[in-house]
């Protein structure tokens, strides 16, 4: 069996999401916890996929940095079942207590522009296409 030669493939993906129902940010009783870890971590905060490669020459560092929800997204928190939360984060159980967790160090990160919005970012390349371009330099473009 012959090996195949590198190759470029454009792939497209289309599916529909389901957003629960969700506050307004504006009105999100939490929103407050999340501007706090911003204030108290801002000033020394670096990208976290730069961080976990040890290396930022992909990263958009001139522009702000930008905090990412990295398990359950702000829109996403009233459709989350909580015995799956439970098992990876336990004490999360409460209904009232999972936005104060969405909110929380335990589910931001703070990534470059690039990484969160750009065409390789999180919030656009497949999971399994942005966890290989932790290892793979320059895999989408």
């Amino acid at each position: 069996m012959a090996d195949v030669a590198a190759h470029v493939q454009a792939i497209t993906r289309r599916y529909t999401l389901h957003y629960p129902e969700h506050p307004a940010r504006a009105d999100d009783p939490h929103y407050a916890d999340f501007e706090a870890f911003r204030r108290r971590t801002h000033a020394t905060a670096q990208c976290s996929m730069g961080l976990h490669r040890g290396d930022f020459s992909e990263c958009a560092l001139d522009r702000p940095l930008e905090l990412h929800h990295a398990h359950i997204e702000f829109s996403l928190q009233n459709g989350v079942d909580l015995a799956w939360l439970e098992r990876d984060y336990p004490g999360v159980s409460d209904p009232a207590q999972v936005g104060a967790w969405v909110e929380s160090a335990a589910n931001l990160i703070w990534l470059c522009a690039a990484c969160h919005r750009g065409h390789g970012g999180v919030h656009v390349a497949s999971a399994s296409d942005y966890e290989a371009s932790k290892y793979i330099r320059g895999l989408i473009t």
